[in-house]
């Protein structure tokens, strides 16, 4: 089985680079900037259910109605919602989470380690969804940090959660053994990364 992990397109707090968890914004990008055919054509799609990753979906796949997993949605950071470091670096409490390396909970907000751990688990509960009715092919819509929690768990890889950051738009295509997952041995082959191809139309 392959998988599709997409990060949702672009928001403004992104633009910004603001701490957008919890806050459900719309995307800022539009269809005509896209290059859709390079994103792999799918059987079934699920999605987180913020705005973001929903309106995505439906520009990717607009055939397709996506499957909602409340716990693929990105993790609440609390007080540092919808700052960015510019906003946040004098404050006491970001420099303790900036030196535990991001592993500590966010006032006020989410613990990191269980947004990771809700994460994989809901992949889990996919992955033996689509084993189950034998789907070939899938994408899941998500966010940055969803998508790094599960490449952190189930990349055979087993690279670090930082060493999996993607841009607005990209992602990567994974292949899955059903068979094996089924059986336990619970890892993905990653084939290849996907990078968003944005068509600059002011200067054509």
């Amino acid at each position: 089985m392959f998988v599709v992990l997409v990060r949702h397109f672009e928001t403004l707090g992104n633009q910004f680079k603001r701490y957008i968890g919890s806050t459900d914004e719309e995307i800022v990008v539009t269809t005509d900037m896209i290059e859709i055919e390079q994103y792999p054509r799918v059987s079934r799609v699920y999605c987180s259910p913020l705005l973001r990753c929903r309106e995505t979906s439906a520009i990717l796949y607009p055939d397709q109605i996506p499957i909602v997993q409340n716990d693929f949605r990105e993790c609440h950071f609390g007080d540092f919602e919808n700052k960015n470091y510019e906003e946040l670096c004098d404050r006491k409490e970001y420099q303790e989470w900036m030196d535990s390396g991001g592993k500590i909970a966010f006032p006020g907000g989410e613990d990191p380690m269980e947004f990771r751990l809700r994460c994989k688990r809901a992949f889990a509960e996919v992955m033996e969804e689509c084993c189950k009715d034998c789907i070939d092919s899938v994408a899941i819509v998500v966010h940055g940090g969803t998508i790094m929690s599960i490449m952190e768990e189930y990349d055979e890889k087993a690279n670090s959660f930082y060493d999996y950051q993607v841009k607005n738009g990209d992602g990567y295509v994974l292949e899955v053994d059903s068979s094996g997952w089924n059986n336990g041995r619970r890892q993905f082959h990653t084939c290849e990364q996907i990078h968003c191809i944005r068509k600059n139309h002011k200067n054509s």
